[in-house]
Formats: structure tokens, C-alpha cells, sequence
């Protein structure tokens, strides 16, 4: 006879290997199927779902929970990483499966077919900083594979932190309502502390000064489509290059590829730190300073424009105007630029590129935005579902 139990998904200590879908754990029953076999301390139970899914459970700490589908499009071998905090986790293979993944994702948001190969799940967005693109483009990514989306923005001025709530307890308490947590905060360093507290994945989608790990990606990502290579390029980072998180996420990703040369083009009070510039050098990649944005464009695929961060000054009021204004990208530094090469930008911009550029073909920057959605859905998909 079949033996009826119940599971809580929650129920395990360390990362889960692939989330349930909820309408299956969601404190359901379940049937085993027999015979159970048991072995020493840990043991493995088969459990029987309609459908395509099959599901194994393990008390073995090395294999809490697992999913295992009988269609290979829709969930494969677990992903490599239990989160995403910080650029240097990604090795260049793992750069060219994830971005193999957004290629399928390009198709998946006009098609119907894998639209909802995360129905069932939730995504938390948690934004201590404000945020558009970021925010609306994971939140697009989850509703374009069929999941739901529980967002607070300005967590910091709406949100119990502004109570005082410690950034652990926030995050263990809205892991209990979510499979999967994307959080942008203003101090560094603070996704590290949220992956060690949850139990589910964890995004940085940026921490202050810190890193912005996706947003590299589709930096990278954009690069080898616009360029059609990565090996080989030269690169110019230009703008906020000490506070600016994304940069220092794109530079550490760069030193992947081989004959990279990158150039480093900022205002004084805003120079590139010294960190990355040791790690690109031991990493045996080239970088060089320079004063003379045009001539840098001149010899570069990518020219990527950043913002003269305000919010990153705080009192020093009279440095942020010493800064800005410094470097823009205008039509003349365009015209000084290959044909192949293109303008990249973050977003969003202020006066650092003037609108005319807009028409060139070379102004890649809202093609790179688009970008940001499919690497993404990406993401999302192999956080929760493996390869």
C-alpha cells in the first residue's frame, strides 16, 4: 500500500539543489513510492508526481532536494552556483553555457514554448537602492517564464528597516514567503551576508559600491554579439570608475578572455582603484590610464560611458561638480571611433552622452538594456531549475 506524506520544502539545512514547484510541496500530500531504501544515516525516497516531474528526496547533505524532469529542455543537471553575488564565481566556460541559456531565452519571450517553466515559483525583489531597469527587467524575466513577483522598492525608507530590522532578519523572514531572492542595497558587501543567511538563492543586483554581477553579464554578453568576439578586444572604461559597481563587475570579467586590453579614461577624485588594476595585472591583462577620450576611441571596440555618481559623494558636493562634465561622448568622439566598435552605458544617463549619438548605429546602449532581460531569464532559470 502507498504511505501518504507531506514535506516542507524549507526543511533543509544549507542551499537547496533545485526548488519545488510550490503547487507540488507546497504543503501537499505527496506519495512515496516502495519500497524505501534506507542506508546507514541517510537514505533516499522516490517520489511519485503527475506529469513530467519526477522527484527525489535525500536527507545526504550533499543532495538535500532534487528535481529530476524527464524533458532535458525543460530542467537538466544542477547549475554550478547557488547564487549570484559577485563576478569572480564565473569561469569562462560557465560565461559561455549562461549566455548559450540567454540565446534560448531571446526565443523563449516570442514564442510560447518554455513560457512557463517557472510557473509556481516566486521571486522577491528587495531594493534598498532605486533602481528601473534592473528591478523591471528580473521582474520581466520571472513573468515571461510563468512566475509570480513580490517587489518592494526603496526597501530602505519602506520597508522594516526603516524599524531597525537587521538585514539577516529581513532576509530570513522573506525567504519564508519566496524560492528566490534578488536584492539591491546600499552598502557593500551585503549580498555576501544575505547568501550566508538564506537558505534559497540569492542575486546581487548590485550593493553599493560593491559589484553588480548581472549587469557584467550582460555587459559581456552584449560585447561578444555587438563585436562578435571577446578575445582579443580593447575596451575603454570611462566615467565614475571608484564607485561605480559596474565597471569593477565588468572589469573582473574581462580578465577572462585572452589579449584583452582595457583603458581607463575618469576624472582624478574618481580613478579606478587600486584592487582591480592588481587583479587585471595579475591576471596578466593590460590596462593603461589616459587623460584623451578620443584618441582612447579611436583604438577601442567598446567605449563603455558610465555616470558621475552624485549619490556617491555624499557632502563633498564641490569633488561630485569637479567630476562631472569632465568626459562625454559626443558626436565627436564617435566619429573618431571604428565602424564596428559601439558606445555602451549602464544607464541611466545624464549629460555623459548627448542625445545625437542616439542615431548612430554604434549606440548600443538600449540594445544593451534589452540585453539585461534574456540574460535574466537566464539566470532565473538555471538558479531554480539547472542546466
Amino acid at each position: 500500500m502507498a504511505i501518504s506524506a507531506t514535506f516542507s520544502s524549507h526543511g533543509f539545512h544549507g542551499k537547496r539543489l533545485v526548488s519545488p514547484p510550490r503547487k507540488s510541496f507546497g504543503g501537499n500530500n505527496v506519495w512515496l513510492k516502495q519500497p524505501v531504501h534506507c542506508k546507514s544515516k541517510s537514505f533516499s525516497v522516490e517520489l511519485f508526481n503527475e506529469g513530467r516531474n519526477e522527484y527525489v528526496m535525500s536527507t545526504n547533505s550533499s543532495r538535500a532536494l532534487e528535481m529530476k524532469n524527464k524533458s532535458s529542455s525543460i530542467v537538466g543537471n544542477k547549475f554550478q552556483l547557488d547564487d549570484v553575488i559577485e563576478s569572480q564565481q564565473f569561469d569562462r566556460d560557465t560565461l559561455s553555457s549562461i549566455f548559450e541559456v540567454a540565446r534560448e531565452m531571446e526565443k523563449v519571450e516570442k514564442k510560447s514554448t518554455g513560457r512557463e517553466i517557472l510557473k509556481g515559483y516566486l521571486m522577491a525583489t528587495l531594493f534598498y537602492e532605486p533602481s528601473t531597469r534592473t528591478r523591471l527587467s528580473f521582474e520581466s524575466a520571472m513573468k515571461r517564464l510563468g512566475g509570480e513577483v513580490l517587489t518592494t522598492e526603496n526597501a530602505r525608507e519602506f520597508s522594516s528597516a526603516a524599524k531597525g530590522e537587521t538585514l539577516e532578519d529581513t532576509i530570513r523572514t522573506v525567504e519564508g514567503y519566496s524560492d528566490i531572492i534578488v536584492m539591491r542595497h546600499f552598502e557593500s558587501g551585503a549580498a555576501r551576508r544575505a547568501a550566508a543567511t538564506a537558505s534559497i538563492p540569492i542575486i546581487n543586483a548590485g550593493d553599493g559600491p560593491g559589484q553588480h554581477p548581472t549587469q557584467a553579464l550582460l555587459d559581456v554578453y552584449t560585447i561578444e554579439r555587438e563585436i562578435g568576439k571577446l578575445d582579443g578586444i580593447k575596451v575603454a572604461l570611462v566615467g565614475d570608475l571608484a564607485y561605480g559597481r559596474t565597471v569593477r563587475s565588468l572589469a573582473y570579467l574581462l580578465a577572462k578572455y585572452r589579449d584583452v586590453k582595457i583603458y581607463f579614461v575618469s576624472p582624478d577624485v574618481v580613478k579606478m582603484k587600486d584592487d582591480i588594476k592588481d587583479y587585471l595585472t595579475s591576471m596578466g591583462v593590460q590596462w593603461e590610464e589616459s587623460a584623451d577620450l578620443v584618441e582612447v576611441a579611436s583604438k577601442c571596440d567598446v567605449v563603455y560611458q558610465t555616470r558621475i555618481q552624485r549619490e556617491r559623494f555624499g557632502e563633498r558636493v564641490d569633488l561630485y561638480e569637479e567630476a562631472r562634465g569632465k568626459y562625454i561622448v559626443d558626436l565627436s568622439v564617435v566619429n573618431a571611433m571604428q565602424k564596428h566598435a559601439v558606445v555602451m552605458h549602464p544607464l541611466p544617463r545624464l549629460d555623459e552622452i548627448t542625445v545625437d549619438v542616439d542615431g548612430d548605429p554604434r549606440a548600443a546602449y538600449f540594445r544593451q538594456a534589452k540585453n539585461g532581460l534574456y540574460i535574466r531569464m537566464a539566470l532565473l532559470k538555471l538558479l531554480l531549475l539547472g542546466w
